[in-house]
């Protein structure tokens, strides 16, 4: 039953998500209601309040940690670290298709505008791993109980293994990008992606 109530809070909290940017991407292009449209994306952050209520109130209460428990927590940092960009990413291409906003950039692939690009993408995901470690590790404090809480230590795993990638992919993304200085394109390319 406790795994239902957490399941159901993430499935809700997700979808929830989703009708927030695209009601506010919607209210500011197609409604042109600028206010409405921000009061919308400023309650995105309040659905990572209520998940984390959900789990602790649960947890509180005396329930065992399960799965869902730690896909709930590690949730919550990946939409922290990730919402903005997102929603970022989001409005651009609502913008471009509603409301005659220039046309999505591709990510570059070529020099400095790359090795940023793959340096910022590595912090996002280590600031997604750092926040789900520190939520784990306040459940498990909180609850007190390593018993009760042995579902969520085997989280910490799965966020070595993001970690890894994580590295690996901005390790490889950046070596392109320095070894392509010296290629004259990639001045271009930098040039390119300012604008």
């Amino acid at each position: 039953m406790g795994d239902a109530v957490v399941v159901a809070a993430i499935v809700i909290c997700e979808a929830l998500f989703w009708v927030l940017v695209l009601g506010g991407l919607a209210t500011r292009y197609l409604l042109r209601m600028r206010v409405l449209s921000a009061a919308l994306f400023l309650l995105v952050p309040v659905l990572d309040v209520l998940l984390l209520s959900v789990i602790t109130v649960h947890l509180a209460k005396g329930a065992t940690a399960e799965w869902s428990h730690g896909v709930g927590v590690l949730y919550l940092g990946f939409t922290v670290a990730y919402g903005h960009s997102v929603i970022a990413w989001a409005d651009v291409r609502f913008a471009h298709r509603f409301a005659g906003g220039p046309a999505p950039t591709k990510a570059p692939r070529k020099g400095a505008a790359r090795v940023r690009h793959e340096a910022v993408a590595w912090a996002r995901g280590s600031v997604a791993a750092a926040i789900g470690a520190g939520v784990l590790w306040a459940m498990i404090w909180f609850v007190g109980d390593p018993e009760r809480v042995q579902a969520l230590s085997g989280f910490y795993a799965p966020l070595s293994i993001f970690m890894l990638v994580n590295t690996i992919i901005a390790g490889w993304g950046i070596a392109k990008g320095v070894l392509s200085l010296g290629d004259g394109t990639a001045a271009e390319e930098t040039e390119r992606v300012r604008t």
